[in-house]
C-alpha cells in the first residue's frame, strides 16, 4: 500500500433536593445521583408539568373528555431498523401530527435507526411545531449528497484527538452513520435544554455490553439532554458529565460531551456485540492494505449491504490478536504521522471489539443497591439496545415515569412481534408491570396494523408493525426484502413509498388511538374515584 492511499485511508446539573447524592463534589452538576423511586429530576418533572398542559389542550381538541388530574402519560417508541426505522418514525410522526394525535405524547424514546431520525427533528427547536417543514428538510439532506471524505476524515481526527478512549464507534459514526444521515452534526445533546418546551421529553436508548454479556445487573441505559445512566437501577450522572472520569462518585477528570453524530452511532451500533462479524471486517483491513482498496469503496460496500456483515462463521480469538498483530507490524513500517497512530488504534479496537468505550462514572462507589462488578470497573462499553431488545420499553417502564399508554412503532428486520414479547418476558421476569402478549401463531409472517395488550395495573400497549396485510396486502415479504437493514441510501422514490407507508399505519388507525385514549383515561378516572 502507498503512503498516498495510507493517508487516504486514515487521513482524515441543576442541584435536585429529591436526589440522594452518592458522593459529593465541587459542584451540583459533577457527581453521581441516585434516583430514589417516583421522582423525577427537577428538570424532568418541569418539563413533564408543562407538556401534560399541552397535551390537556390536545385531548379537548379531539373531544376527548379529561379532567387535568387525569391527563394521561403517553409514550411513542421507535424501534431500530436502520435507515427504515429513520424513515418510518419520520413518516408516522407527520400523520400523528394530521391526525392531532402529537401533542398527546409525553415522551420520544428510540433505540439504533430511529434515534438518527430523533437528532434530525430535535435540531430544530419546538420541531413539532413545524413539522412539515422540518420533515422537508431532512427529506431533502437525505435525497442530497453523502458526506465528502476529506470532511469525514477531518471528523475522524476529531475524534482521535479530542478524548481519552477512542472506539470502533468513533469510526462507525464517519464511515457508516454521516453517509446514511448525510451530515455531520457536532451539537450536543445538552444544547437542547430549554428548546423544546413544545415537543415530546426525547430519551435515547443503549444498553451496558459488559452486564448484557455477563446476564448480571441492569443494562439498560437512557441518554436524555439532562442526564444519562441506568434506567432501572436509577444511578444518572449530568448528560454533560458522560464519558468524564469519576471517582467515588465525584468527576476528577473531564472530557468534552459528545456530539450528537457520536450520540446516533453510540445508539446504532449494530455490529458492537456480534463477535462472528470480526471475520468480515478484518478481511475488509486486510484486503485494503495487500490491493491497495480505497475508503470510499470501503464505505460504499459496508453501506451498501454487498458484504455478509452478520456472518454465521465462528472465529478464534487468538487468531484475531495474531491477524492484528500482522498488521499492526506493517503498519509500524509506515510514516509517523497521525494516521498512522490513528491507524493503530484502530487495530487494536478490531483486536479487542471496542465499541462506545467511556469512563465509569460509578467507578468506585459504594452503593450496595448496585452491582459490584459495576462499580469496580474503570471503564464501561456501551451499544446498540437491539442487540438485547429492540425498542426502548425500559426507558419509559421506569416506575418515576409512570407511563400509562405505550404506542410502539415496530420498524424491525424479521419477527413483527418479537420486541413486545421479549418486552413482556423480561418485565416478568424483574416483576415489573406489563400486559399478557398472546399473537396468534400465523400472523408471524402476515401481520395486522394495530394490535392492543392489556392488563390490570400495567400500562396498556399498542403494537403496530411497519409492514403488515393492511398497508401492503399480500406483498409484505417483498417490502420487507426492499428495504433491508444492511444496505446503501434509499432513493427518492423509496424514501417518498416507505414514508406513506410507514404513515398509513397512523391515518387507517387514528379513530383507534382515540379510543385506546380515551379507555385509559376512563381508567384512571376509575382508579381515582376507588381511593375514595
Amino acid at each position: 500500500m502507498s503512503e498516498k492511499d495510507f493517508r487516504l485511508f486514515f487521513g482524515c446539573g441543576i442541584e435536585d433536593s429529591q436526589f440522594t447524592e452518592i458522593m459529593s463534589a465541587s459542584k451540583p452538576n459533577e457527581s453521581v445521583k441516585r434516583r430514589n423511586k417516583n421522582i423525577l429530576n427537577n428538570s424532568e418533572q418541569e418539563f413533564v408539568a408543562g407538556r401534560r398542559n399541552t397535551v390537556l389542550q390536545s385531548l379537548k381538541k379531539l373531544k376527548i373528555q379529561c379532567s387535568r388530574k387525569e391527563v394521561p402519560n403517553i409514550a411513542l417508541l421507535g424501534s431500530g431498523g436502520g435507515q427504515r426505522a429513520m424513515v418510518g418514525l419520520l413518516g408516522s410522526l407527520v400523520q400523528l401530527d394530521k391526525a392531532g394525535l402529537l401533542d398527546c405524547i409525553l415522551y420520544l424514546s428510540g433505540v439504533s435507526g430511529s434515534t438518527w431520525c430523533m437528532a434530525s427533528l430535535y435540531k430544530e427547536p419546538n420541531w413539532s411545531t413545524k413539522l412539515e417543514t422540518v420533515k422537508n428538510k431532512i427529506i431533502k439532506r437525505l435525497n442530497g449528497p453523502e458526506v465528502s471524505l476529506t470532511d469525514a476524515m477531518a471528523k475522524l481526527k476529531k475524534y482521535y484527538y479530542g478524548k481519552d478512549f477512542f472506539s470502533l464507534t468513533d469510526v462507525w459514526a464517519v464511515m457508516l452513520v454521516a453517509s446514511i444521515v448525510k451530515e455531520i452534526d457536532e451539537h450536543t445533546l445538552t444544547e437542547q435544554r430549554n428548546q423544546h418546551n413544545k415537543d415530546p421529553f426525547p430519551i435515547y436508548a443503549v444498553i451496558d455490553k459488559q452486564i448484557k454479556q455477563s446476564d448480571d445487573g441492569d443494562p439498560w441505559f437512557e441518554i436524555n439532554p439532562y442526564e444519562a445512566g441506568y434506567s432501572l437501577s436509577g444511578v444518572f450522572v449530568d448528560t454533560s458529565d458522560f464519558g468524564s472520569q469519576f471517582h467515588k462518585g465525584s468527576k476528577i477528570k473531564h472530557q468534552d460531551e459528545f456530539d450528537m453524530l457520536y450520540l446516533q452511532a453510540l445508539c446504532g451500533s449494530a455490529l458492537g456485540d456480534e463477535v462472528a462479524i470480526k471475520n468480515d471486517m478484518w478481511q475488509k483491513i486486510k484486503d485494503f492494505f495487500q490491493n491497495e482498496t480505497t475508503l470510499e469503496a470501503m464505505r460504499k460496500d459496508l453501506s451498501g449491504g454487498r458484504s455478509p456483515l452478520i456472518s454465521s462463521m465462528k472465529i478464534e480469538k487468538q487468531y484475531i490478536k495474531h491477524f492484528a498483530m500482522d498488521v499492526c507490524e506493517d503498519l509500524s513500517s509506515r510514516s509517523n504521522i497521525w494516521q498512522f497512530d490513528a491507524g493503530l488504534s484502530i487495530c487494536k479496537c478490531m483486536a479487542e471489539w471496542i465499541w462506545g468505550r467511556k469512563y465509569n462514572f460509578l467507578h468506585n462507589l459504594r452503593d450496595e443497591a448496585v452491582n459490584s462488578t459495576l462499580l469496580q470497573s474503570e471503564t464501561r462499553d456501551y451499544i446498540d439496545a437491539g442487540v438485547l431488545l429492540n425498542s426502548p420499553y425500559f426507558s419509559v417502564l421506569r416506575e418515576d415515569r409512570d407511563i400509562d399508554l405505550i404506542i410502539s412503532l415496530d420498524f424491525s428486520e424479521g419477527d413483527p412481534f418479537m420486541t413486545v414479547r421479549d418486552a413482556a418476558e423480561t418485565c416478568k421476569k424483574l416483576k415489573i408491570p406489563f400486559p399478557e402478549v398472546k399473537v396468534p401463531s400465523d400472523e408471524g409472517k402476515k401481520p395486522k396494523d394495530f394490535y392492543v395488550f392489556k392488563g390490570q395495573n400495567a400500562p396498556t400497549v399498542i403494537h403496530i408493525p411497519l409492514f403488515n396485510t393492511v398497508n401492503c396486502g399480500d406483498k409484505v415479504e417483498d417490502w420487507r426484502k426492499k428495504y433491508r437493514t444492511f444496505q446503501g441510501s434509499y432513493s427518492a422514490e423509496m424514501i417518498a413509498d416507505l414514508m406513506d407507508v410507514a404513515g398509513k399505519n397512523i391515518s387507517n388507525n387514528r379513530e383507534k388511538l382515540k379510543e385506546q385514549i380515551r379507555a385509559v383515561i376512563e381508567e384512571k378516572d376509575w382508579d381515582a374515584l376507588k381511593l375514595f
